[in-house]
């Protein structure tokens, strides 16, 4: 599993027939420094089975997990997907994160 921030949207007009239907979202890692949230220079295309938007917080899942979520068996063109949205976060230190940004509480 991994944190993520979703920071975009992918449309694709031609895809594999397993994938019709379904939205797919640009995750970028959670990382926790000592002075906030950094944003890591990689990124995720995740499939969204249950309505992520742009800003909010999110736990992907990887391979059989992401099948599993996206509920449609394994003969499924999809490898990573988003399994929840968080409402929260408290690290060791105290230090939390809220679902998104424009929310954490300051510190």
């Amino acid at each position: 599993m991994l944190l993520g921030t979703v920071v975009g949207q992918v449309w694709s007009t031609q895809k594999d027939a397993t994938l019709v239907g379904i939205r797919m979202l640009i995750v970028q890692p959670f990382v926790n420094s000592e002075n906030g949230e950094q944003k890591s220079a990689e990124t995720l295309v995740v499939a969204d089975p249950i309505g992520a938007g742009i800003g909010e917080r999110v736990i992907v899942v990887f391979g059989r997990a992401a099948r599993h979520v996206i509920g449609q068996g394994h003969d499924i063109a999809i490898q990573t997907a988003i399994a929840a949205i968080v409402d929260g976060m408290e690290f060791e230190g105290g230090r939390s994160f809220g679902p998104s940004a424009d929310t954490d509480p300051s510190h």
